[in-house]
């Protein structure tokens, strides 16, 4: 499936931009966000340089070109979902991540300054199911 912007849709059809979307949960977001990431695994994606080190106004507007935020950003549905922007802030918001979870997708202090789609993908499908080693090491030192 070839992707491409609701201006390259409009020149070659029409387009009802005014059907609103169905409203999508959190996991279903961030479901969608993984498997666009999925579609081409191989895709060199920009990282973000020093999130944890911004002050929090300057992270909140953070964004890189080809970032895995513009991933997320270029599908037309998420948009229509209430994606207004590829920056940091607006990914937070719109997925419903805490600085570390977003610092852990999109930092270079991971990967260096790209990353593969596919990577990327893991880290964001991990979020979904959770980190297993870290709940179990939290059951193992609670039960003691």
């Amino acid at each position: 499936m070839k992707h491409q912007t609701l201006d390259q849709l409009q020149a070659i059809a029409e387009v009802n931009a005014s059907v609103p979307a169905p409203p999508m949960t959190r996991t279903q977001r961030l479901q969608r966000w993984a498997d666009l990431l999925g579609e081409n695994p191989s895709r060199c994606l920009a990282a973000l340089t020093g999130t944890e080190h911004m002050r929090a106004s300057v992270r909140q507007e953070a964004r890189a070109a080809g970032s895995p935020i513009t991933v997320a950003f270029e599908d037309s549905l998420l948009r229509a979902c209430g994606l207004s922007n590829d920056s940091y802030g607006e990914a937070k918001r719109f997925f419903e991540l805490s600085d570390w979870q977003l610092h852990d997708i999109v930092c270079s202090c991971h990967v260096g300054s790209t990353m593969q789609a596919g990577w990327v993908s893991a880290r964001v499908r991990r979020i979904l199911t959770g980190n297993r080693i870290a709940a179990w090491l939290r059951r193992q030192l609670w039960a003691h």
